[in-house]
């Protein structure tokens, strides 16, 4: 019986060689400062209802606007609520909505984009689609999609996540372009292998080290765009902290208490710092031609 020849790396000594620094690569400063800062933010996110002195949502009308002091670090907003718990507070639904459209983009991206790469009966009309999709400015189209539901977080990581999907497809299918024609693939194929064993086994596993760099663009992008959201009054409701709505509250304020869109603002500029310099970093560590130039 003959031996279906297979790809040229499998699925788990892909996903370990990802994580494994080619020889003689050394990782900067900078991206191991990004690395801490960026652990240190999630942990105090994760982490806020276990440490924060009040509950977020809490009102008190005779604290209102409070400068800091001992009882509230960073001071009261104009509803007497203490900012540093809803800051703290407001990260996790930031850094949910940032991860949640990122998996859901790369997910749905990478099974659009298989489909495309490898038929081409479906490729012309699949990629017409996409590019229409790229027509649209992100943020309008996320607004348009978020009028068109009640503002929650299921919404809003639908609006952010449908201008995402195309790039990632647009990615994929040409990873998978590249691959169908490699001698492992044509075999698979001349053999009569099942379509879906060919686009798992030997095609989606190509697919996976740009994937990884491309969904931490899609979550800074993410965090960012729920951010301008939630300042145009379009994000998730204003019931529920996040950095985007803290600053949206604050920005009338500003002049008399710039710490409701400093300290939010501060974090959020910190968190999407990271995630792009995180994800520089794994690109130049995961381009098979920068590993060549290393070895």
């Amino acid at each position: 019986m003959t031996e279906i020849p297979t790809s040229r790396h499998s699925a788990f000594q892909v996903l370990t060689g990802l994580f494994s620094l080619p020889a003689g690569a050394r990782i900067g400063i900078g991206p191991m400062i990004a690395a801490v800062i960026l652990v240190v933010i999630v942990l105090a996110a994760v982490l806020a209802p276990l440490y924060v002195p009040y509950d977020p949502l809490s009102m008190d009308a005779m604290a209102r606007l409070k400068p800091p002091s001992e009882a509230h670090l960073l001071g009261t907003d104009p509803y007497g609520r203490d900012t540093f718990s809803r800051v703290m507070t407001g990260g996790r639904v930031s850094l949910l909505i940032g991860i949640g459209a990122a998996v859901v983009s790369v997910a749905v991206g990478l099974m659009i984009g298989l489909v495309a790469g490898f038929f081409r009966v479906a490729d012309g009309v699949i990629m017409r689609i996409m590019d229409s999709l790229m027509a649209i400015p992100a943020i309008l189209l996320a607004i348009a999609l978020v009028a068109l539901n009640e503002p929650s977080l299921s919404s809003v990581i639908i609006a952010i996540t449908v201008p995402e999907v195309p790039r990632v497809v647009r990615l994929v299918r040409s990873v998978v372009l590249s691959a169908r024609e490699e001698p492992y693939v044509e075999a698979a194929i001349a053999l009569g292998s099942s379509m879906p064993k060919i686009l798992i086994q030997h095609l989606m596993p190509n697919t996976f080290a740009p994937l990884i760099v491309q969904g931490t663009y899609i979550c800074a992008s993410a965090i960012l765009i729920e951010a301008i959201l939630s300042f145009l009054g379009a994000g998730v409701s204003t019931e529920i902290p996040t950095w985007g709505n803290i600053m949206a509250e604050g920005r009338v304020y500003f002049q008399i208490k710039p710490g409701l869109i400093f300290w939010p603002g501060l974090l959020l500029s910190l968190c999407i710092l990271s995630i792009n310099l995180l994800g520089d970093t794994a690109r130049d560590l995961l381009d098979p031609r920068m590993k060549k130039r290393e070895g």
